[in-house]
């Protein structure tokens, strides 16, 4: 028996990458696997003809998945007693994929959404479900902290948010963790005003926010020191060996989304 899953706006889009995770991991030569991803879009009864046809969406949610994957196993590698905070889970299944790296896991979003990844991933271990907005300062009083590494993972939620959003999780953030890595997914304003996500042009998603580069990012944080940008180019780069041509044009690394990673001590 499917499960039919009826959601709209920004928490739409959870559906739209898990499936774009799950057709890339059933692929001969697949670039990432997420077998769980695989799991949950056989139990699902939702039309995916929209994200079928999106293959910019679905490229770039694979080259979003190489490049933070191997951030965040490269952080964790050499910080292993981290507490990992991943904004705005979605379906996300990276604390799986980075089972073991981590001393507790933390996935947050919004009840519709949570209710739809309860059905499908129940969490118990080093994992834990909370169920708020990351703009509010409220979720940080059900982790569990004792001065550990905190790395925060905000991926795909950004582009959707107004700058005044942005900058209320980031302050929630700095209060709560004296020493804390985030690496963030950002989009560039031109993307932003000129370019509408097929796969969700039904839905009432948005892109609204964009910045331009992790520098100007962190004058709006000043209380974060930036530490590097990473283009979704570089995930591209393992899926279509052009994106090795491509990727040397200084407007193409303007457009694509980019990864920052920015630290308070």
């Amino acid at each position: 028996m499917k499960e039919k899953v009826n959601v709209t706006g920004v928490p739409e889009t959870m559906i739209q990458t898990l499936y774009a995770r799950a057709k890339e991991s059933e692929k001969r030569n697949s670039k990432i696997q997420d077998t769980m991803a695989v799991e949950i879009v056989a139990k699902l009864d939702y039309d995916f003809s929209n994200a079928d046809k999106d293959k910019a969406m679905s490229y770039g949610v694979v080259a979003r998945t190489i490049v933070l994957d191997e951030l965040v196993e490269k952080y964790l590698s050499s910080h292993p007693d981290t507490v990992v905070i991943n904004i705005a889970s979605g379906l996300d299944t990276r604390c799986y994929r980075m089972n073991g790296k981590y001393l507790r896991w933390y996935n947050i979003d919004l009840p519709e959404t949570m209710q739809i990844r309860e059905k499908f991933l129940t969490e118990n271990g080093p994992v834990y479900q909370i169920t708020k907005s990351a703009m509010d300062a409220s979720y940080v009083d059900e982790i569990e902290y004792a001065g550990e590494n905190v790395l925060v993972v905000i991926e795909g939620l950004t582009m959707y948010l107004k700058e005044a959003d942005v900058l209320q999780i980031f302050s929630i953030i700095e209060k709560a963790f004296p020493k804390v890595t985030v690496m963030v997914e950002t989009m560039s304003p031109f993307v932003v005003k000129h370019v509408k996500e097929k796969s969700i042009e039904g839905s009432n998603a948005k892109f609204t926010w964009g910045i331009k580069n992790g520098k100007l990012l962190q004058q709006l944080v000043p209380a974060f020191t930036y530490k590097q940008e990473v283009s979704l180019i570089e995930g591209m780069k393992k899926l279509m060996p052009i994106y090795h041509v491509i990727g040397a044009i200084p407007v193409a690394q303007n457009f694509s989304n980019k990864i920052i990673v920015l630290e308070k001590k």
